[in-house]
């Protein structure tokens, strides 16, 4: 009986991988399509110095509907309002939703950029295929979002340390209480202007939790992609870690406590390892890591300057305590759309402070890697990761 549900199992994995987007391909969706409703009564654009992340929204917004009678209907930009969804909406009882999390930037030259745009439409488009919702076509999505940002274009801060945040989402919107795939759906983008995630600001260290008790994903889950369901249950351990005096939590996996997230972000190690080279390593994506755009970005860079070893592994809490125990940590960060790049201090765990000397360590990768991001994403640097909108 054992193999014969080992044999099962194996098969309904494997059947995830296959393309369900060919099994409701519906055509996309065009941008050339698009109809534009302009808002007539615009808000004050508020002081980019005083910005709360994801409390302030901009005129405009984009929806794309699509049923499994139609398809697609045309891409429309109008005034930022309420959505009117039924009462057995899919997408309020079964999660079937998504969402993804981008930034507009305004260069030192005023032009406005994003950051390697057509990474997070494919992430997207895995999670929509692994959520049952329909098909679409990546570059068509991101013209529409392009367009948004440009109707909206004074929305974006003026200001080097200030974004305009970007929230595509994509929710099942039939009325059904039955749970099967969705036979209507919705894509819709808001967007606005954000400062730093974290209120210890943009680069200061945060303390963390790590209690194995409290699992944020697991293998065969949807861990790796980016849905709702992911977050909302982190809400009650981030408040237990800031109950226990740290600010977010490093979620840990397994008999072997793997450590995998920091709170929504990344996590990154630079140390010496036991061969007495340098390396940053992050935790591979097998299944329970969300591939992060700023994740691949770190690895893209350090890989390109080739001055110490990068790799993707895993590693227990007892390898980790035993590397701080020895000094050999130098460097702990998490990366993130959202944050950039965040240093890490402090971790408790089993009822103990550990110090991690990341900040004593300047800290000079952390700050490197902060630099070289912001300077692409604000028009310092040039480079084929951040396209123009404007």
């Amino acid at each position: 009986m054992a193999a014969l549900r080992t044999a099962l199992h194996g098969r309904r994995v494997q059947a995830l991988p296959l393309s369900f987007g060919s099994l409701r391909n519906a055509s996309s969706f065009k941008a050339s399509d698009m109809v534009i409703e302009r808002n007539a009564a615009c808000k004050p654009k508020p002081d980019s110095s005083n910005l709360v992340f994801g409390k302030q929204f901009s005129d405009h917004m984009l929806t794309i509907n699509w049923s499994a009678k139609v398809g697609w209907e045309a891409p429309r930009i109008k005034p930022f309002q309420n959505l009117s969804l039924h009462p057995a909406t899919t997408a309020l009882h079964y999660s079937i939703e998504l969402f993804e999390g981008m930034k507009a930037f305004r260069g030192v030259d005023n032009h406005i950029r994003m950051f390697r745009p057509m990474l997070n439409m494919a992430r997207m488009q895995r999670s929509a295929e692994r959520s049952s919702l329909p098909a679409f076509e990546k570059e068509e999505l991101l013209n529409c979002i392009k367009k948004l940002v440009e109707v909206d274009q004074e929305w974006v801060p003026f200001s080097q340390d200030a974004s305009l945040y970007i929230r595509p989402t994509f929710i099942g919107t039939d009325a059904s209480l039955g749970v099967s795939p969705p036979s209507e759906a919705m894509i819709f983008v808001i967007v606005g202007p954000v400062g730093p995630y974290f209120a210890t600001g943009s680069f200061n260290p945060v303390s963390l939790l790590a209690d194995p008790s409290f699992v944020r994903a697991w293998k065969g889950g949807v861990g790796a992609y980016k849905m709702g369901g992911n977050y909302g249950p982190t809400i009650a351990v981030q408040n237990e870690a800031v109950k226990r005096g740290c600010q977010q939590v490093l979620w840990l996996y397994g008999d072997q406590e793997e450590i995998t997230e920091v709170g929504t972000m990344n996590l990154f190690i630079y140390w010496t390892n036991e061969k007495g080279e340098k390396e940053l390593f992050t935790p591979p994506l097998d299944g329970i890591i969300l591939p992060g755009v700023t994740r691949q970005s770190l690895l893209d860079l350090a890989r390109n300057w080739g001055e110490f070893k990068v790799t993707e592994r895993t590693m227990g809490m007892k390898e980790l305590l035993g590397a701080l125990d020895s000094g050999k940590v130098l460097e702990v960060f998490g990366a993130g759309t959202a944050c950039v790049v965040s240093p890490v201090g402090s971790l408790l765990y089993g009822g103990k402070k550990y110090e991690i000397p990341t900040m004593q360590n300047g800290p000079d990768l952390a700050k490197r890697f902060h630099k070289e991001l912001t300077d692409i994403q604000y028009g310092r640097k040039a480079s084929e990761w951040a396209p123009l909108v404007i």
